[in-house]
């Protein structure tokens, strides 16, 4: 059976070095968080703002554990 056959019979894709959607997922929110994060505390610091980007932060980390769990990252 080839690997194709096996993704369409149902088994999982198997996915190396961290490359899977999760982890795409929670680097890209955590990233733009980072860089949300840095700017508002540039700009006076706006703390407001320097918190939401925190609870960016946090989401990026509840939606890899999410994805992971639902099977989008490497088991």
């Amino acid at each position: 059976m080839s690997e194709s056959e096996e993704h369409v019979a149902g088994t999982a894709r198997a996915y190396h070095h961290g490359r899977t959607p999760a982890a795409w997922t929670g680097s890209i929110v955590a990233a733009v968080g980072f860089t949300l994060g840095a700017v508002a505390f540039l700009l006076g610091p706006n703390w407001p703002l320097v918190w939401i980007s925190a609870g960016v932060v946090l989401l990026a980390i509840v939606l890899g554990g999410v994805l992971r769990r639902a099977g989008y990252g490497q088991s």
